[in-house]
């Protein structure tokens, strides 16, 4: 214990080199350095780690500003949703929004995005097989070992919101569900929908599967952009079958406002937790405006209301390079 002692007093007489004074003038710039060479290394590395994970965002589709909706007179609906926005399709120029940014749960508004990953890995004509028929919600009764056509299946998932046909073009996914629900989040990703995520195919986990009003217009535009789900969305009934012609479904499309002051889709969604979720499209004077409304006691009531209120209420400022 004495030598321990002895070692710390020799240890507490620096030799003059160390004195405060030295320590001062060259601790200080070494000290600089050290940190300037910490920052840029861990800048380097977080640059190269960035570029070795980023995920591909799409190009920037530039709106059409050469017409640019301009509202007569302010809207102020008596609606009962909690939030809700008017986007005009071309300009992407919002003409209402009520709580734009907040992020609800979307419920079946979620098979939008997998349409879209599923027009882009599938042809129309692609025979995909039923693994389960266990999932919960609305149906288009489909069962296990059954057959049908991906275009089928989108009329059953998009018509009558079957959650069994939305997991059936998951499951024929390479890498099943799980890898179509991670392509899903990337494509939120690439498109910049940043307030949005997925955790399922078709709506059903409220807390995984969110978004705002202002995301799922930008969704919506982005969709009706696919000829084919356009068609889809747009249809009112139709009469579908598997491959062998057995099972054939008469289905229904659920928006009850389509075909209605100009409308042409595009999706219903409902669970407890979300309550009442519409995405519209609809032709205003030959141009298209995309209506959301989502927390909604009354989803097509309220959309109903914005689009009595929105008629005739708006022109277009020509503006001119």
């Amino acid at each position: 214990m004495k030598d321990f002692l002895l070692s710390i007093k020799k240890i507490k007489k620096l030799p003059k080199f160390f004195s405060k004074k030295r320590i001062l003038l060259y601790g200080s710039p070494l000290v600089l350095f050290l940190l300037l060479f910490l920052i840029v290394f861990i800048d380097l590395n977080t640059q190269r780690y960035l570029q070795n994970n980023k995920v591909a965002e799409a190009p920037i589709e530039l709106p059409d500003l050469s017409l640019y909706p301009i509202l007569k007179s302010p809207l102020n609906p008596d609606i009962t949703a909690q939030a809700a926005i008017v986007m005009d399709d071309d300009s992407k120029a919002v003409l209402f929004a009520q709580k734009p940014h907040l992020r609800f749960s979307m419920a079946s508004t979620t098979k939008i995005m997998t349409a879209l990953i599923g027009l882009s890995y599938y042809k129309l004509d692609d025979v995909l097989e039923v693994m389960t028929s266990n999932v919960e919600g609305s149906l288009l009764g489909l069962m296990e070992g059954e057959k049908m056509t991906f275009e089928n299946l989108l009329y059953g998932m998009l018509l009558p919101s079957g959650n069994d046909a939305a997991l059936t073009i998951a499951d024929n996914y390479s890498g099943g569900e799980t890898e179509f629900v991670k392509k899903m989040n990337d494509k939120a990703i690439e498109l910049r929908l940043y307030n949005t995520h997925f955790s399922d195919t078709n709506g059903l986990d409220d807390y995984g599967d969110y978004t705002t009003v202002l995301d799922l217009a930008r969704l919506a535009s982005i969709a009706l952009k696919n000829k084919e789900f356009s068609k889809i969305v747009s249809t009112k009934k139709i009469d579908i079958a598997d491959i062998t012609d057995e099972h054939t479904y008469s289905i229904k499309n659920l928006n009850k406002l389509l075909g209605i002051s100009g409308v042409d889709g595009i999706k219903t969604g409902f669970t407890d937790e979300a309550q009442g979720v519409l995405v519209t499209s609809t032709i205003k004077n030959g141009h298209r405006l995309i209506i959301v409304v989502m927390k909604s006691e009354d989803r097509f009531a309220d959309t109903k209301t914005l689009l009595d209120l929105i008629s005739g209420n708006f022109t277009y400022l020509s503006i001119h390079p």
